[in-house]
């Protein structure tokens, strides 16, 4: 529901809806680059001008949004921003009130070791670790749901170590990806796709057989 995000933000991350409005958070699981990516690619090349998987994000929820012909959907991607420069929703707070994901922030470790230092949160998947992606949110204004209980996301980080770990990782050694093998993952990316996301965005045409004219 969307009163469940809008209860932990302060106001000026409010989503405008009512508090029972029913929402989706969207996840990208490992699989999603063989099964929807590349296809999109190999059928869409030559109508691929910007990011190719915002691209193919877009595409498929525009899909979904058509299976709803007698409903309003509001889409809303984690790339998009409003302009105030705002994010128009925090991925991560989302997935984590919807249970999809645990958010973990630095108000969750009890011995804090970093003094004045910035510490940003990261969404860790019970099932994919760190190996997903948080891709947008369904929002279905019509759609009041009263009833809806709130699941709690699986808090599969458990320990204080691990926390800390897990944070230290994710905030000063983000490229190596070891912060996403923080607890024993189901499924991972395959090295093409790794390969592919650790490639600077200007060049990830090129991997996927794409020329920018």
């Amino acid at each position: 529901k969307v009163g469940w995000y809008n209860a932990v933000l302060q106001p000026a991350f409010h989503l405008p809806y009512p508090d029972h409005t029913l929402a989706f958070v969207i996840l990208s699981t490992p699989s999603m680059f063989d099964k929807a990516l590349k296809p999109y690619v190999n059928k869409e090349r030559l109508k691929i001008i910007r990011d190719p998987v915002d691209q193919c994000v877009s595409h498929h929820l525009s899909r979904v949004k058509e299976k709803f012909p007698d409903q309003r959907v509001d889409v809303m991607f984690d790339y998009e921003i409003l302009p105030s420069r705002k994010p128009k929703f925090l991925a991560q707070t989302a997935a984590h009130v919807a249970g999809a994901a645990y958010y973990y922030q630095r108000k969750d470790v009890n011995r804090d070791p970093w003094g004045k230092k910035k510490i940003y949160g990261v969404c860790i998947h019970p099932k994919y670790g760190g190996w997903f992606a948080i891709r947008g949110l369904l929002v279905f204004p019509d759609i009041q749901v009263p009833f809806l209980e709130q699941p709690a996301p699986v808090d599969c980080v458990s320990t204080e170590e691990k926390r800390i770990e897990l944070l230290e990782q994710f905030n000063f050694h983000w490229q190596d990806g070891r912060y996403r093998d923080i607890i024993e993952v189901k499924e991972k990316y395959s090295e093409e796709q790794k390969t592919y996301f650790a490639t600077p965005p200007a060049e990830r045409f090129r991997l996927l057989g794409l020329t920018l004219e």
